[in-house]
């Protein structure tokens, strides 16, 4: 069982629908402290721009919904692009 299950199935949805091999995108969900959970996504090294965006508009994007979906697990979250 996740720790924030709402927002980690919208983060693994989101960066699969953006890269070109979604069967190498893993979530690892930690919590850093009480009702903070920390999300590190990875990738194909390939995709890793996709993910990011221009200036980090697509990685932003990403962390605004996530947030919105966390607010339903009642915590705050982060998410992290690991390469």
């Amino acid at each position: 069982m996740s720790l924030a299950p709402t927002a980690q199935s919208v983060l693994e949805h989101l960066c699969k629908s953006v890269v070109s091999m979604p069967e190498e995108v893993s979530v690892e969900a930690s919590e850093v402290s009480e009702g903070v959970v920390r999300f590190d996504v990875s990738v194909n090294k390939d995709d890793m721009g996709r993910v990011i965006g221009r200036r980090g508009r697509v990685a932003s994007a990403i962390r605004t919904v996530v947030a919105a979906a966390g607010s339903k697990d009642s915590v705050s979250t982060e998410v992290e692009f690991v390469e």
